[in-house]
């Protein structure tokens, strides 16, 4: 450190005689916070000790001001640089024709990447410092029950300088992100090429798939189709492929040749060819973000792997805490009682696939084909599903002026990936509702990944412009946004009119998230796990993680599925696409399971949009506040587990 602890004691004492003792501990904490950062570029030592006698701010009205002016100012800096990055990288994330590499260079420019330079050079980041205190994630949970709404924006002040990350580093990890992000949404498989042993093609010639999105939700819709198990095995074996790599690179993307997933041979016509396999791309991508995150590390002094800043600094929850809430689901009862219920159910034992079993989602028996016809006939561009947004926000219970103000606050736009939700960073912009759009229209698929990315963007909007400061904005975690947005998608077929609530429709969507969160907890530990291995193996190579990966991915296996499944040694729970594009973002999901089934219990005989107005402006405090002051319990797996004993026994019969 450049600011010794001489100097730092001569700050102190200096300010302590011309502001008073009674200050000395956030004159510490001030003095200390900004000596950390300070270094010889931003002035000499006496220097340091001028700017904090002349910054420090002892008088809470001037500090109020101090802080409203921050806020006001960094909303425009973060609103615009978020407006900027999102508008350049359009043409990847848009379907609006192919990729050029100019379009690359970019969308993976990075508008903020010299925002965190420059406001320490204008020492604006130096007035944050020494005037308000950042909390450690201990302290928080220690403090905050009594905080005000007033301390929380103060908090979230203080945690806007969490590290000096230099410039060229920041724009490194953009551009490994958009590589990342643009290999997995040019992942696709081209359905009709696929072959079985017979050389019999079970899909139809223009369906192509993205990977894993596309796959799996694919696989899902077989179940109780004609030749579906056979489908469901092909689609099975392409995943395991794709974890493995040993795909064939002439099948991605393409539909040159024919491919017999099941034995892993490609023919021209009907003679075979010599495949290449995959060289390891999916692997080479994390270890491109391994290898700056490990740069990163020496910026964050609270916080310094990408772990810890993931679950403590990012989840605001101990990845101890979240594994162990994962894991009294995983090797629950419960489970097991779920996993025979879907065995009976399907008349024969349980396959790995079936861990994407969707027969609970509603007593609905329409066939995907028409649920396609309604929504490509319902939605075929974009404008029409902007039109209809208003609709389905009154359908979910939001009063018509309200729906009509949230939905002007989103565009809707055709996505080339899966889809996505983007919010905005500033009240005047739009948030951005991203799906796939076929030449048709948008099929159910779309349609349901549209639901769920339309309730982020509900929590967005109001997470930004009804939250009472700004720095307060959005929610304590991913986790949270992806809660609204899973009570959004659960309820798509009623949306659409084509199912009706109901007694046996509740108890399924019990067992519905149950087995959806035992699929995705699994996955995520996965996710943990090799980012642990990553730090232990710092020198590993594509080939290196790839294995290790497979390893891990059939250790969790074989601690929580095999007793399931009855099969040991699947390398399944490694297929996310998110693993390679979003690092540590599994974990999300499932917190976002629980947390959607303890709102879901919450909101019941409650009016659902004037609730979820209310809660979603708490805003971006701890989790553990959070849903103490939203629905008044902890967050637990204990809620969902006791109600899934009452659903179970609701098919006591058919056990």
């Amino acid at each position: 450190m450049f600011i010794t602890e001489k100097t730092k004691r001569k700050a102190i004492e200096n300010l302590v005689t011309d502001k008073g003792e009674n200050l000395r501990n956030r004159i510490e904490t001030g003095v200390n916070q900004a000596a950390f950062f300070w270094e010889e570029v931003d002035g000499t030592r006496n220097e340091f000790i001028q700017f904090c006698s002349e910054y420090f701010i002892a008088e809470e009205r001037q500090r109020d001001t101090l802080f409203e002016k921050i806020s006001r100012n960094i909303e425009v800096l973060y609103g615009n640089h978020t407006k900027m990055g999102l508008e350049l990288r359009e043409p990847l994330d848009l379907d609006r024709g192919s990729i050029t590499p100019v379009d690359m260079l970019f969308g993976s420019y990075n508008p903020a990447s010299h925002l965190s330079d420059d406001l320490f050079k204008n020492k604006i980041y130096f007035h944050i410092l020494l005037n308000f205190p950042s909390y450690s994630l201990n302290e928080k949970l220690e403090k905050g029950n009594s905080w005000s709404r007033q301390e929380w924006a103060y908090a979230a002040m203080g945690d806007i300088v969490d590290s000096r990350e230099p410039s060229a580093l920041l724009q490194q990890l953009s551009d490994a992100a958009t590589e990342a992000e643009t290999y997995i949404s040019e992942y696709n498989i081209h359905m009709g090429i696929l072959v079985n042993e017979n050389m019999e093609k079970l899909f139809p010639a223009d369906k192509v798939l993205i990977s894993h999105w596309g796959l799996r939700d694919d696989l899902k819709s077989y179940y109780n189709t004609e030749n579906g198990l056979e489908q469901q095995r092909m689609i099975y074996a392409l995943m395991n492929h794709i974890i493995n790599q040993d795909i064939p690179v002439e099948v991605i993307n393409s539909d040159r040749y024919l491919w017999n997933p099941m034995q892993n041979k490609m023919f021209d016509g009907a003679k075979e060819m010599q495949a290449k396999r995959e060289p390891d791309t999916r692997y080479l991508h994390v270890l491109n973000y391994a290898k700056l995150f490990r740069q990163q590390d020496a910026y964050y002094p609270k916080y310094p792997t990408v772990i810890s800043r993931a679950f403590e600094m990012e989840t605001q929850i101990p990845r101890e805490t979240v594994e162990d809430l994962f894991k009294k689901l995983l090797i629950s009862d419960e489970v097991r009682q779920t996993a025979k219920l879907i065995s009976k159910r399907l008349n024969r034992e349980l396959e790995p696939f079936d861990i994407w079993y969707n027969g609970f989602r509603s007593a609905n028996t329409m066939a995907e084909d028409e649920l396609d016809r309604i929504t490509t006939s319902k939605y075929p561009s974009p404008a029409d599903l902007k039109k209809d947004l208003p609709v389905i926000l009154q359908k979910l219970g939001f009063e018509k002026d309200k729906a009509e103000y949230l939905v002007s606050k989103i565009a809707v736009d055709p996505a080339r990936g899966s889809g996505h939700a983007a919010g905005a960073a500033m009240r005047g912009d739009v948030a951005h509702l991203r799906t796939r759009f076929t030449g048709k229209g948008m099929n159910y698929k779309g349609y349901n990944i549209a639901v769920h990315e339309f309730g982020h963007n509900v929590e967005q909007t109001i997470s930004l412009y009804d939250v009472d400061h700004y720095l307060l904005n959005g929610v304590p975690n991913t986790a949270f946004t992806e809660a609204l947005a899973f009570l959004f998608q659960e309820r798509d077929l009623e949306l659409l009119g084509v199912d009706v609530p109901g007694k046996e429709n509740e108890y399924l969507s019990v067992l519905d998230i149950l087995w959806s969160s035992y699929e995705i907890m699994g996955v995520a530990l996965v996710d943990n796990a090799m980012w642990a291995w990553l730090y232990e193996n710092p020198d590993a190579t594509p080939a290196g993680l790839r294995d290790a990966v497979t390893r891990i991915s059939k250790e969790i296996w074989n601690t929580y599925y095999a007793d399931v499944f009855g099969v040991k040694d699947q390398v399944i729970l490694g297929i996310y696409s998110h693993m390679i594009s979003y690092p540590l973002y599994l974990h999300a999901y499932p917190l976002g399971h629980i947390i959607q089934f303890q709102l879901r219990d919450y909101l019941k005989g409650k009016n659902f949009g004037t609730e979820v107005e209310r809660i979603f402006a708490l805003g971006s405090i701890t989790p553990d506040a959070w849903m103490m002051k939203a629905v008044g319990q902890p967050l637990s797996v204990d809620p969902l587990l006791k109600a899934s004993v009452e659903s179970l026994h609701f098919f006591t019969e058919e056990l």
